[in-house]
């Protein structure tokens, strides 16, 4: 999983309370489990009509949007079923965080093993972001995870809060698996011992 330290892209606006699972990856696009290439299904179903035509307007689709990190949304963000190809399609697109108000709890969770940085803010802070965003291509935001700070256009900070342990996670790339493979030398002891004390466990 990539590190994400300090990250500047622009924020792109969607301001729409309760986007659910289904909403940022539709169901036709689950049959993979392979996590590339789901980004052109992203929000498949606003951005393109039954035919597969393009719908005009869509904020993603829009030049100046086009190559958005950040993505500045509504509360309860990543609501409905706990499908991981939501955060891997938003991933594939090149979305490395989300700010909301708030997010549904499975989604949230899934982010940070994505690698991708879910911040929850007050509906205060998220309008001026939501603001900052409607600038197009000059919605120039920098999210400082170390020092957990956004920094907008206009040089103005807001601080956000964030567990200590999912901090250190996405500060050195450690999902799952990593987090696992940090303890290897302790699991390669243990096997070791293990084939030596009781090797009928082995055969």
């Amino acid at each position: 999983m990539d590190k994400f330290t300090k990250l500047t892209g622009i924020a792109a606006p969607l301001a729409i309370a309760n986007v659910d699972t289904d909403m940022i990856i539709p169901k036709q696009f689950l049959k993979t489990i392979q996590r590339s290439g789901l980004g052109k299904g992203l929000f498949y179903e606003m951005r393109f009509d039954e035919n597969g035509a393009p719908i005009a307007g869509f904020v993603l689709d829009q030049p100046a949007y086009e190559s958005a990190q950040i993505l500045v949304t509504g509360e309860n963000f990543g609501c409905g079923s706990s499908r991981e190809h939501a955060p891997w399609a938003l991933l594939d697109f090149g979305i490395r965080c989300i700010i909301a108000p708030s997010f549904a709890d499975i989604f949230y969770s899934n982010c940070f093993k994505n690698g991708i940085l879910p911040i929850k803010l007050s509906k205060e802070d998220v309008a001026k972001l939501m603001d900052d965003a409607e600038r197009g291509a000059n919605a120039t935001v920098t999210i400082d995870l170390e020092a957990q700070e956004i920094t907008g256009p206009d040089g103005g900070t807001i601080s956000f809060d964030l567990d200590d342990f999912r901090k250190h996670c996405l500060l050195n790339g450690l999902d799952d698996i990593g987090l696992t493979l940090q303890k290897k030398p302790a699991i390669d002891d243990f096997e070791a011992r293990l084939k030596l004390e009781r090797p009928w466990l082995l055969a």
